[in-house]
């Protein structure tokens, strides 16, 4: 099913009708400022198990998720004054930062080493979307395999994953360009992947 969305003003009550299906344990499809995701509610382990299942996803490799603002990272993070600094300047935007998980983080969400990938999007669609929930949401890329085209359209995803997934956000075409990733749970930051944020801040 796709729901068409406001990429710039996203409307609200649309909104609510996704957060809805997040919290009835749906699996979506929705725009971030890195191209399209595909997730589902951090807290409910059954839409987690799906997501594994879709993406045949190794039980020690967890996803990433994203939260709603820095204060939100706190939560699930223990982040130290460099990495507060560091996520400071250079959030909401297209980086994926490693920090050590707190407890809050469902086990299956954290690496062996007890640390979780997080992202705060700029998109004005996840953002909204973030908020209204009140919790972070799982991400992950669309393509289930590493060496599939690049989706930029709703309607290829659709065609894509077809009944796989619950409900598509179509906020327009994105270009999908991953995140940087930016390891931040040592001295200093060490840069794990080259993506569409600039690493040069953490060198």
């Amino acid at each position: 099913m796709l729901l068409e969305i406001n990429p710039i003003n996203p409307q609200l009550r649309l909104i609510e009708n996704v957060v809805k299906a997040l919290k009835n344990g749906a699996i979506v499809c929705y725009p971030t400022d890195t191209g399209y995701g595909i997730g589902c509610d951090l807290f409910n382990q059954k839409a987690i198990k799906q997501l594994v299942q879709l993406k045949k996803r190794p039980k020690d490799k967890p996803f990433s998720f994203m939260c709603s603002d820095l204060t939100d990272i706190s939560q699930y993070a223990h982040v130290s004054n460099t990495a507060y600094r560091l996520m400071k300047k250079n959030l909401p935007g297209p980086y994926t930062f490693v920090l050590p998980g707190t407890k809050l983080v469902p086990k299956t969400m954290a690496t062996r080493q007890k640390t979780v990938g997080i992202r705060v999007s700029s998109h004005p669609i996840s953002k909204l979307l973030l908020e209204t929930l009140g919790n972070p949401i799982v991400n992950t890329s669309v393509q289930l395999e590493e060496e599939e085209t690049k989706l930029a359209e709703p309607y290829e995803i659709e065609q894509y994953l077809g009944k796989r997934i619950d409900l598509i956000v179509d906020g327009g075409p994105i270009y999908p360009d991953p995140s940087s990733v930016i390891d931040l749970t040592g001295d200093s930051p060490e840069i794990l992947r080259v993506g569409k944020g600039d690493v040069n801040p953490f060198r």
